[in-house]
């Protein structure tokens, strides 16, 4: 017979975590180390389990909290104890420091709030492990009109590229664009292919009246703006 206790969790880390939350709540999320606003993140979601070893192992699967909060869903799923609660508690971050950054952007003028944009490029592109290619729309002040992803991969036939770029910024009635892609590799460097797509479609938008304002590389080493490097 049983002796009629309940079984107890495999892990009680109350006091720890409360820890963890006095200092968040005092100071803020300088006073955490990396690991901790992963482990107190994903403690949300596992409540009865110690999620310090799974918020180190994230860390150094994907190469710091950037990368881990920028994974894929069926990437963080591979990883042992990501359960779905876990997985959806880092995207569900994820998606509203986009939310917050893409209203920062998008109630400014895209050209003199250029920081702005680089921090929500970088949120959403530099830790990415695979090419993303996304396009932003400007009207004739320079406003945001649209921000598509146009494709995932890597650009590798440049004239289907360079159409369909033109295509939509006809439709959508776009003046000028900024084309944004990443490099996995974690350098922002530009390629010569790069360069090749940006400089025949800055000449293709001429003939239709669609401007390019710049072609920025994100990576985990930085950006690069190929205005700013006298590229075109």
């Amino acid at each position: 017979m049983g002796d009629g206790t309940s079984q107890q969790p495999a892990h009680d880390g109350s006091g720890h975590r409360a820890r963890l939350r006095q200092r968040l709540l005092a100071s803020g999320g300088d006073a955490l180390a990396d690991y901790e606003i992963l482990e107190y993140l994903l403690a949300t979601a596992i409540p009865r389990r110690d999620t310090k070893p799974l918020a180190k192992r994230l860390l150094a699967e994907f190469g710091g909290l950037g990368g881990g909060m920028n994974a894929e869903p069926e990437a963080l799923a591979r990883i042992k104890g990501m359960g779905d609660g876990a997985v959806a508690a880092i995207r569900i971050v994820h998606a509203a420091t986009l939310r917050l950054l893409s209203r920062e952007m998008e109630e400014e003028h895209v050209l003199s709030s250029w920081q702005a944009l680089l921090d929500y490029l970088r949120a959403d592109m530099a830790h990415r492990g695979t090419e993303r290619v996304r396009v932003l729309h400007l009207n004739a002040k320079n406003r945001l009109l649209r921000d598509e992803v146009m494709s995932e991969g890597t650009i590798d036939q440049s004239a289907i590229y360079v159409r369909e770029v033109l295509r939509r910024a006809l439709d959508i009635g776009s003046s000028a664009v900024i084309l944004v892609h990443n490099h996995p590799s974690g350098d922002p460097q530009p390629s010569h292919q790069d360069i090749a797509i940006t400089r025949e479609l800055i000449e293709a938008g001429r003939k239709v009246g669609v401007g390019v304002h710049d072609h920025i590389v994100m990576a985990r080493d930085g950006h690069a703006s190929m205005r700013a490097l006298g590229l075109i």
